[in-house]
């Protein structure tokens, strides 16, 4: 792998572990309770919970091989509590139900790219060093960062750069990759940084940080289906929680963060017609927001991680079962 190296303890510090153990710990407390840490990354945050909650039972998915392995090493001290899941987080609750984990007390998603993949050297994750444009968090399949730059339209482009980068100048950017990749296709990071220095306005990157933050953050996004993934992840996690289950979310993208709002606001409102006299359970909210809108770290912790700058934190309880869910 790449130049990084020490285990993931050493390189990994997960972002508000104490206020997510917290919220999650109340769902946790008997004997076998099962947490599921939707996107293991190096570990940190099952480890905080399998520290406060004995009982507790982890099971950790990641579509990373890499980063499953150095979390079981960071994790061997618990034994049979944790347990390593391969796959992306949107099909975990149905590879679980299929090994007969039919029960969920509190889940976890952290949606931020894992320190794993921004300290490793050759994944293409991080615009400060050169690098393969690889971007895939399972490099055992999809396409590459290289892929989209060297056969997306311009059209597609510009889109995904707009949308997923939220990046002024996606229309700019676009068009310069079509005419650069006519010369060559794109290979590496170091050239897709140099483009973007002519193409972004020096003004803009005075005041807007790196020039490559948007538009790496909208190449990862596309390679992965971040947002396809995290639209059907949630509802699943949702419908896995018993009643008492509890669910926390870190979204570090506007885009991440809007769909874990909608999602939990839908689920914490009546659904009765403004004109029935009486609410019908069926109507009742099946969610108790456990945050007051979105959390955010405190200035100290953002020094002491920087990459805990962006984070916004969500959580809810789960208060009823429905048709689909909640099995308790």
């Amino acid at each position: 792998m790449g130049a990084s190296r020490g285990d993931a303890a050493d390189r990994h510090t997960p972002v508000l572990a104490g206020r997510i153990t917290e919220l999650l710990s109340p769902a946790l407390q008997s004997d076998g309770a099962v947490f599921v840490d939707g996107t293991l990354g190096m570990g940190g945050h099952t480890q905080a919970i399998l520290a406060a909650n004995p009982g507790a039972i982890a099971y950790g998915v990641d579509r990373d091989t890499e980063a499953l392995r150095l979390a079981g090493e960071r994790l061997a001290s618990y034994g049979d509590r944790f347990r390593p899941v391969h796959a992306v987080y949107d099909e975990a609750f149905a590879i679980l139900a299929e090994q007969g984990v039919t029960r969920v007390d509190a889940v976890l998603f952290d949606l931020g790219v894992s320190s794993l993949q921004l300290d490793e050297s050759d994944r293409g994750f991080a615009y400060s060093v050169d690098a393969p444009l690889d971007m895939r968090m399972d490099q055992t399949t999809g396409v590459t960062a290289a892929d989209v730059l060297n056969t997306y339209s311009a059209a597609d482009l510009e889109r995904i750069l707009k949308v997923y980068g939220e990046e002024r100048f996606a229309r700019r950017i676009a068009s310069a990759i079509v005419r650069e990749r006519e010369q060559a296709p794109f290979t590496d990071s170091a050239r897709l940084v140099e483009l973007l220095r002519r193409a972004i306005p020096a003004a803009s990157q005075r005041t807007g940080g790196h020039p490559g933050k948007r538009t790496f953050q909208a190449l990862r996004i596309e390679v992965n289906s971040e947002l396809d993934v995290w639209r059907d992840a949630l509802p699943a996690a949702i419908d896995a929680l018993t009643v008492g289950g509890r669910v926390a979310v870190l979204s570090y993208h506007s885009l991440e963060d809007r769909i874990t709002k909608q999602a939990l606001a839908a689920g914490a409102i009546s659904t009765a017609p403004p004109d029935l006299p009486v609410e019908l359970p069926e109507h009742a909210p099946y969610l108790r927001l456990l945050t007051r809108g979105a959390e955010q770290p405190t200035d100290r912790e953002t020094e002491d991680n920087p990459r805990a700058a962006s984070a916004r934190l969500r959580a809810a309880e789960r208060i009823r079962s429905t048709t689909k869910g909640s099995r308790r």
